[in-house]
């Protein structure tokens, strides 16, 4: 199957059950960390962090039989500290930053362009907002591909590997705004 037997659009209400089984899978097998409330509230309540919020969003890749295969998802909310570094909470304000969130995409799909579609159809609903100045996320690096992945899109402005004891090893991206 080529990246063209895909679609990507605006999550419905009945994909809702689907995208959260993508992601819970994802942070179950590809995190190893199974599901962490305090960092994974929004997978269970996608409709209040995703949906209702007018300047949020989640898409979904939907491929040709009609299944949810991909998740892709942004907010106005920016890196909390605790946890993240001060000067990227400081960076990043809430409000006219824009997050991307839950790109995951099945492993039977991957390697097919669907992530850099999702983040494509993110950026251009930053855009069309008007009212973000920055885009920013996170990533595991120990999670396979994500590094280099973010890496080809985004520029690194900071990694917590390079901290006094590491911090929490995720490394922060800003990823350019049109």
């Amino acid at each position: 199957m080529r990246t063209t037997d895909y679609t990507i659009r605006t999550a419905t209400l009945v994909d809702l059950p689907h995208a959260r089984a993508v992601m819970l899978d994802t942070v179950y097998r590809d995190f190893g960390t199974g599901y962490v409330p305090r960092w994974h509230g929004d997978i269970i309540d996608l409709v209040g962090a995703y949906v209702e919020p007018a300047r949020h969003t989640l898409l979904v890749a939907v491929d040709g039989d009609g299944g949810v295969v991909g998740t892709g998802a942004l907010d106005s909310r920016g890196p909390a500290h605790p946890p993240n570094p001060v000067r990227v909470a400081e960076r990043y304000p809430s409000g006219v930053t824009a997050q991307l969130r839950r790109v995951y995409v099945r492993p039977e799909h991957r390697r097919r362009g669907l992530a850099r579609r999702l983040v494509d159809e993110l950026m251009a609903f930053a855009v069309a907002d008007g009212g973000y100045r920055a885009v920013y996320l996170h990533t595991d690096p120990t999670v396979t591909g994500a590094e280099p992945f973010w890496r080809s899109l985004a520029k690194v402005v900071h990694d917590e590997r390079e901290d006094v004891g590491g911090g929490q090893g995720i490394v922060h991206f800003d990823v350019p705004l049109g």
